[in-house]
């Protein structure tokens, strides 16, 4: 510090203390998963349920950015509520989270997402994405550490015909909410003896028209 030119007062400039920073508060969405999907994760998994109308997220990867991924989704689909006085749909909400993973193209969400609900027609869909928004509408699907082993077995469960056939049929096997639950619950058990990421408990989420239901089984915990 330097004194004053003419006087014996010398002037001290203090320290430019930071301001405290600002902290806002979030709670996270009710965890959940597909009713009608499978998911399984690596590492500590988390799966949260959308706050669209009859639409749930599962997703696996990096616990961070799941939490980060899943806060953003949450935010645009409260101000879309409160822009259009309704909530968002379940193929709307598949778009925007599309557009969120695009957005981060690059540096992604180490998160890999399946979506699953019901559409307008009030009929059942799954969504499956890549890393960077990459998506695809399908009849089921699994993403995680165990989906190399579930898929096989869906897929011989639920083998989707040509799209060649005329007439066009169904995507996928048709079977009762009973048998798809029990389904869920044999692919899990037999993905938990061959994948150590895979294990402790599955919650599965029915969605009908109804509202929705959830179920929990317990897995192997070694």
């Amino acid at each position: 510090c330097r004194g004053a030119a003419t006087g014996s007062t010398r002037t001290t400039a203090g320290p430019a203390w930071p301001s405290p920073a600002r902290t806002t508060a979030w709670s996270p969405p009710t965890p959940a998963s597909p009713s009608d999907t499978t998911s399984s994760r690596a590492s500590t998994p988390r799966s949260a349920s959308c706050k669209a109308d009859k639409c749930v997220i599962a997703s696996s990867g990096f616990q961070g950015d799941i939490k980060a991924l899943q806060k953003n989704l949450a935010a645009r689909e409260l101000l879309y509520q409160h822009q259009h006085n309704k909530r968002m749909s379940c193929p709307a909400m598949a778009q925007l989270l599309s557009n969120t993973l695009y957005y981060k193209r690059f540096f992604p969400y180490y998160a890999f997402n399946v979506l699953g609900g019901l559409d307008s027609e009030g009929k059942g869909c799954v969504y499956s994405y890549d890393a960077v928004g990459s998506y695809e509408r399908t009849g089921y699907s699994a993403q995680g550490s165990g989906s190399t082993l579930i898929m096989p077995v869906l897929d011989n469960q639920l083998k989707s015909p040509s799209p060649l056939l005329v007439p066009a049929r169904d995507a996928v096997t048709p079977l009762s909410e009973s048998e798809a639950v029990d389904l869920v619950k044999d692919v899990f058990a037999s993905a938990t003896e061959r994948d150590i990421y895979t294990g402790d408990k599955v919650e599965i989420v029915v969605i009908n028209k109804a509202g929705t239901r959830r179920e929990y089984i317990e897995l192997r915990k070694d």
